[in-house]
């Protein structure tokens, strides 16, 4: 772990009349040098941590730092998966999960305001009183904070029905580099006036703006779920079986797949008795006619020879659910001196999705490594990681190379090397081979609003 790279002490901070706290301690600074995924070796102290308590805080700690040349680099729960809070130039870490305020929930009009800090189970929690939830949360809504979900416009289990956390962003209210507070978006349900920002700033990582509160969408709670798992004999059945239903229009929440090497992943963390073949776990939700949905889908999984379709009520599904949650943390219990590597999070077409299933497999035969291979398969992304000795330096290239090759083949295939990860400080060498020219469009437009890199910087661009 290395010190702030400029070593710089930003003692401005104590001449500013913040709510929030100041904190150059070492603990502080410790739990800020990194995030989830960010290697011991990769990690960096920021040289103080400011916890805001209100967007004037957060202005006048940005318009500081900017104006003296202090990186500053936003941090919600940590839970990143690509690195994005790690402070490569020292600066500010500035914690945002002390704004944690569900401040107006309207049910008629469906909407809700909310601060950064917010936890995703934490406000589910709080709406439901009013019989609605906020259905996009990513399968992380337990830990991860609604900042951090706009920041990297995060999804999960259910965006093959629901879409992405951005979709259901109406209106922000953003912080920028130089401290300006700007308010985009409405609380009407459509607008066509002027540029849309809101979209804009959705999945700009921090390196655009800090968002102080977010205006959401809501959504009834639906009064009929279903939940279901379907055994296939084989991978390339059950890769058929969920691009057919998810074509065909089966009306489905959710629709997971999981490996054989998943599976015995998830039994052995969890302590489930899943058989280890290929599977999938399904999801109804309607307010009537759910078990037409079902039978649909039973049809359309029959057709690919699916061994056993099991469905209940929901409540039946948590365990498995559970396990299916838990692979990231089951891989580093796999293998005794062995943990996961860089999780793969790329997402190709549906049509493609069979294709992109076979070449994790086949990449992981060619490069002789334990790669489980599992994901959201309704809307075509895919996670994967090889289990494999980091200390172990033919293993490690054998990993990295096979993680390299599956990009590319993602690609190939019209897909994004990220589907709701992002690309933080992990992917950056792999934005200007996604999307060529467009690189330098996405450059002007930070050069535009944060002409002085102040916000996250190391995170996005590839180094040119």
């Amino acid at each position: 772990m290395s010190q702030g790279a400029d070593g710089r002490d930003p003692g401005f901070l104590d001449d500013l009349a913040l709510d929030g706290e100041v904190s150059r301690g070492t603990s502080d600074r410790g739990t800020h040098a990194g995030s989830y995924d960010t290697a011991p070796d990769d990690e960096v102290l920021p040289d103080a941590v400011v916890f805001p308590e209100s967007t004037a805080d957060v202005s006048a700690v940005l318009a500081a730092a900017d104006d003296r040349g202090v990186a500053v680099t936003p941090y919600a729960a940590g839970t990143s998966l690509e690195s994005h809070v790690t402070p490569v130039e020292g600066g500010i870490s500035l914690d945002l999960t002390r704004m944690d305020r569900v401040v107006d929930v309207r049910p008629d009009d469906l909407t809700v305001d909310v601060e950064p800090g917010v936890v995703g189970d934490d406000l589910n929690e709080r709406v439901a009183r009013h019989g609605l939830t906020f259905p996009p949360l990513p399968s992380s809504g337990a830990i991860s904070t609604v900042g951090g979900m706009i920041a990297t416009d995060a999804s999960g289990m259910g965006t093959v029905k629901y879409g992405e956390v951005g979709d259901w962003v109406r209106a922000l209210e953003v912080v920028l580099a130089d401290g300006t507070v700007i308010e985009t978006g409405t609380m009407a349900a459509k607008t066509s006036s002027g540029y849309n920002l809101t979209d804009l700033l959705v999945g700009s990582e921090g390196t655009l703006g800090v968002v102080t509160r977010a205006t959401l969408e809501l959504a009834g709670i639906p009064e009929q779920v279903r939940g279901g798992r379907a055994v296939f004999p084989t991978l390339d059945d059950a890769t058929a079986a969920v691009r057919d239903a998810v074509t065909s229009g089966v009306d489905v929440a959710k629709i997971e797949l999981m490996d054989a090497d998943a599976a015995a992943v998830a039994n052995d963390y969890s302590g489930t008795e899943m058989p280890e073949r290929p599977m999938a776990f399904v999801e109804f939700h309607a307010d009537h006619g759910v078990e037409e949905e079902v039978a649909f889908c039973r049809a359309v999984f029959a057709a690919h020879d699916v061994e056993s379709f099991e469905v209940d009520e929901g409540d039946g599904m948590d365990d498995l659910w559970t396990a299916r949650r838990d692979i990231t943390y089951a891989a580093d219990e796999w293998r005794e001196g062995a943990s996961m590597g860089h999780p793969g999070d790329v997402t190709v077409p549906i049509g493609a999705y069979p294709e992109m299933i076979r070449a994790v497999k086949d990449v992981a035969a060619e490069y002789d490594l334990f790669v489980p291979a599992f994901g959201h398969a309704g809307d075509g992304n895919l996670h994967y990681f090889a289990v494999y000795d980091h200390d172990d330096p033919d293993e490690s290239t054998r990993a990295e190379r096979a993680y390299e090759d599956l990009i590319g083949r993602a690609l190939e295939l019209d897909g994004t090397v990220t589907g709701e990860h992002g690309i933080g400080k992990g992917k950056r060498e792999f934005l200007r081979r996604e999307h060529g020219d467009a690189v330098d469009a996405m450059r002007a437009v930070k050069d535009a609003l944060d002409p002085n890199g102040t916000l996250n910087p190391g995170t996005t661009f590839p180094e040119e």
